[in-house]
């Protein structure tokens, strides 16, 4: 049967891990920063984020002249501290690329599967459905989506899951079509597996270590989505701090407070690029392990 990552002797474990490299590290240190930050953002954030002072707008971070060690990272137009809500927007940017990519993949997956496991009928209908939705501009489709269902989480999290299933779909037809190929797989029906414990018990583990690259690429994807929805103001509503509402914020005096537009983006690239390193990580700590 399947040898499963979590099955194998601490040794395995730990050569899979040194295979993963600087990549898995950094990657892992990255995300693990995100992740942090967003849970501990009330025990993190020196201010609330939404509290203003208009007589200490625009202030630069600390270290420049002018600056206030009480804002470290300086203060926006309405003098909101910029580190607070920097903080906090890391609490939706985490909400939308776990919920929103998870949702994705796990829909994706599903149809991957049914449509490289049967063929016939039904891999032709979900593979002209893969084709025919992707046809659309993702980020053009997901701010329709997002507009039409309207401003909130759910709905950023609805425009990105409708659009980003299709990758993983057509991803997982493709690599069950290989699996189903191999020997592993034909000794399992000639001992009178069924099509879903085959699935279930020989292909989807082999699946792993792409899945979880594909996985963390889709995090980053959904981060950036999300950005790129708040930045035009379809994103959460109200004054919610997001990345992307601050870019939006802060393009209006980039040139009074440059920092106030450059810092969220050094949050959202740090974030993407940590999520890629960690999926290309993994995937290298966990291919030899998988069946060949």
């Amino acid at each position: 049967m399947a040898d499963i990552a979590l099955t194998l002797p601490p040794s395995r474990l730990l050569a899979g891990l040194k295979r993963g490299g600087a990549r898995l590290w950094v990657g892992a240190a990255l995300v693990a920063v995100l992740v942090l930050v967003a849970v501990f953002a009330p025990v993190l954030a020196p201010h609330d984020p939404l509290e203003q002072d208009l007589m200490s707008a625009q202030l630069p971070p600390a270290w420049m002249q002018g600056g206030d060690h009480a804002y470290l990272l300086g203060t926006d137009s309405l003098g909101r501290c910029v580190l607070s809500r920097l903080i906090y927007s890391a609490r939706i940017a985490v909400a939308v690329a776990l919920i929103a990519a998870t949702l994705a993949a796990l829909i994706g997956v599903a149809l991957g599967l049914f449509a490289g496991s049967f063929g016939g009928w039904v891999d032709q209908l979900i593979s002209r459905l893969i084709d025919v939705w992707m046809a659309f501009p993702p980020v053009l489709l997901s701010i329709v989506l997002a507009a039409v269902i309207g401003a909130g989480l759910t709905s950023v999290i609805a425009a990105i899951v409708v659009v980003d299933w299709t990758r993983f779909a057509r991803v997982v037809r493709a690599e069950t079509m290989v699996q189903l190929t191999r020997d592993y797989a034909a000794a399992a029906r000639v001992i009178g597996l069924s099509r879903a414990k085959l699935l279930r018990l020989e292909v989807l583990p082999n699946l792993v270590p792409l899945l979880v690259t594909l996985l963390a690429v889709e995090m980053g994807i959904a981060i950036l989505v999300e950005v790129i929805l708040s930045f035009v103001g379809i994103s959460v509503a109200g004054d919610t701090p997001t990345w992307g509402s601050m870019i939006a914020e802060g393009r209006q005096i980039v040139y009074q407070a440059p920092w106030i537009m450059a810092l969220p983006i050094v949050c959202i690239i740090s974030s993407v690029i940590g999520l890629n390193l960690l999926g290309d990580g993994l995937r290298l700590a966990l291919d030899p392990v998988q069946r060949s």
